[in-house]
């Protein structure tokens, strides 16, 4: 019998695909359409999670930053657009604490109560799955543009505010406070600022689609 010769290379293209391959992909006019509202930080790990998601699910970030509350209410709408969308992954926080720009909007952890409970009752009409990612934490030394510092009691008001409305709306909990804290002198990108490395948007990242996933019912690996 004639043996066929078959390259390693080709063998070994065929192992690396074989994972990838065994993810069924779904029919384009079935995958399910996330939102995910944010500020910089949801727009820092937006695109991995698309990637995590590709084949399977359409998941698009709305135009923009979220900022403040303030601007969510005033933005909402076109943010939300008339399409249907199967679960809608936000949060609102740092720009309550920080006011950046200098938007002059009330910053007191009761107004962003009022605010998020105003929001998150528009949310809940459109009928999908809600999670909500608790706000990263506040940089330690004095923020390089807004020049406060937002200590830990400061902070807590904030977090403990926004439990209060996803508890009385029911809705779901990604915990990303929780997952970057421990880890944020590795993954910050200073002292001074709230924002992260490439790194570290993948950490989130992988935390946000599993909270997707999991909301969802969707197949495939956990990220975790």
């Amino acid at each position: 019998m004639k043996r066929i010769f078959i390259p390693a290379t080709f063998i070994l293209i065929l192992i690396l695909a074989a994972p990838a391959a065994s993810q069924a992909r779904v029919p384009r006019g079935k995958r399910p359409r996330v939102l995910i509202i944010g500020d910089s930080i949801s727009m820092g790990y937006t695109p991995y999670v698309q990637r995590i998601f590709r084949g399977t699910a359409v998941v698009r970030h709305h135009r923009g930053n979220a900022g403040p509350t303030a601007r969510g209410l005033e933005d909402i709408e076109k943010w939300l657009g008339r399409k249907k969308w199967a679960a809608i992954h936000f949060n609102w926080g740092l720009w309550d604490m920080y006011g950046w720009k200098h938007e002059g909007h009330d910053q007191t952890p009761e107004t962003y109560e009022r605010n998020l409970d105003t929001l998150v009752a528009r949310l809940k009409q459109t009928g999908a799955v809600l999670i909500w990612a608790t706000t990263t934490p506040a940089c330690p030394e004095a923020e390089e543009e807004s020049g406060l510092i937002i200590g830990p009691k400061g902070e807590a008001e904030y977090l403990d505010a926004a439990a209060r409305v996803m508890k009385k709306h029911g809705v779901q909990i990604n915990d990303l406070h929780a997952l970057i804290k421990p880890v944020q002198p590795k993954y910050a990108r200073g002292e001074n600022d709230v924002h992260y490395t490439k790194d570290g948007y993948k950490l989130m990242a992988g935390q946000v689609a599993d909270s997707i996933r999991k909301a969802l019912n969707l197949s495939g690996p956990s990220t975790e």
